[in-house]
């Protein structure tokens, strides 16, 4: 599928997003030129070293850009409507209405103060044309759904009454409560246990088939990213490094920065005393190098990497920001080796 016949149907789209914090010396940069697109039922997993962009772009689309930082150019469409130029009352009708959204940890998603199911019925009666007695029911069949035992009952119990995993669980029932077309999920199983976090993985996988909405994946872990997404989008440096189907980043990954994040992972089939790393750390925001930003750590580097930033460009089955995919470069040779 072309990057056109994506964007053409699909329920999200950000064209060229940039993000800025101003300071008093200087106006930081913290993701320039992101484009990114999702269709209905479809799961982007967007994945990187912290210090990525990944969040900043799920809190973009939702409308949670902490001051100072602000759009300062780009565009952000979903169902084919502009939202990143809505003030913020228009944004808070979406948000919750089309935009659920998923945090990492649901303490600070949930109020210590009232009932789950008090959380849930002002969440449903704010978007949804229902009566108190409806928003009752629905909000207990959110918790059947999202796998609560006894929800009659633990409906009116408050969040430090249920576990890590439950709580994590009233937070996804509380994402989909006003049934919306996109779910922005932010490492919503990094604070879980092993299992809990294949059935929350199982959980939005249901979701995505039975109600068709499209769900952003935003974590660091590529074997959440390999079990649950379709696609995903690898992100470096605040700029988009490589996107393609997740099988194909996976196994034949086209960026350099994409190949040493494989190789960092452990493989058991294969027997070798030291896993690979990637020398050097993500930079600064105030020293992001000319060119390519991944440049200083990149072993394939050569004098373009150094001069001119690529944009993402077509790399077999996926697409990559990196100059040896370029058909006029004279090192494209040799890119599989």
């Amino acid at each position: 599928m072309t990057a056109d016949k994506e964007a053409a149907g699909a329920l999200l789209e950000i064209r060229d997003l940039v993000v800025e914090f101003p300071t008093r010396h200087q106006t930081l940069r913290a993701l320039d030129g992101v484009s990114l697109s999702i269709a209905p039922g479809e799961i982007l997993g967007v994945v990187g070293e912290s210090g990525a962009g990944k969040s900043l772009t799920g809190a973009s689309v939702i409308g949670l850009l902490e001051a100072p930082g602000h759009v300062a150019s780009g565009e952000i469409w979903l169902q084919g409507v502009r939202i990143d130029q809505l003030n913020g009352r228009e944004m808070q009708r979406i948000r919750g209405r089309k935009i659920g959204a998923i945090f990492q940890d649901p303490l600070t998603s949930l109020n210590p103060l009232y009932s789950v199911g008090r959380q849930l019925m002002e969440t449903i009666t704010a978007h949804l044309p229902v009566s108190k007695a409806e928003a009752r029911a629905r909000a207990i069949q959110l918790l059947v759904d999202t796998g609560i035992p006894a929800a009659e009952e633990r409906i009116d119990h408050y969040p430090h009454q249920f576990s890590g995993g439950m709580r994590q669980r009233v937070v996804i029932a509380l994402a989909l409560a006003a049934q919306p077309s996109l779910i922005v999920a932010d490492e919503p199983t990094t604070a879980l246990d092993v299992s809990i976090q294949a059935q929350i993985i199982a959980l939005l996988k249901r979701v995505c088939q039975e109600r068709g909405a499209a769900v952003m994946l935003i974590t660091h872990d590529m074997g959440v990213i390999a079990e649950t997404c379709d696609r995903v989008a690898v992100m470096y440096a605040g700029r988009v490094a490589e996107i393609g189907p997740v099988h194909e980043v996976i196994n034949h990954p086209a960026h350099p920065y994409t190949r040493g994040l494989m190789d960092c992972i452990p493989d058991m089939s294969m027997e070798r005393e030291f896993l690979h790393q990637i020398d050097g750390s993500m930079p600064r925001l105030n020293a992001i190098p000319q060119g390519c930003a991944f440049n200083p750590r990149c072993e394939r580097a050569f004098d373009r990497c150094h001069a001119q930033r690529p944009d993402l460009m077509n790399a077999g089955a996926t697409q990559a920001a990196c100059w040896l995919h370029d058909p006029s470069s004279v090192r494209t040779a040799g890119v599989n080796e």
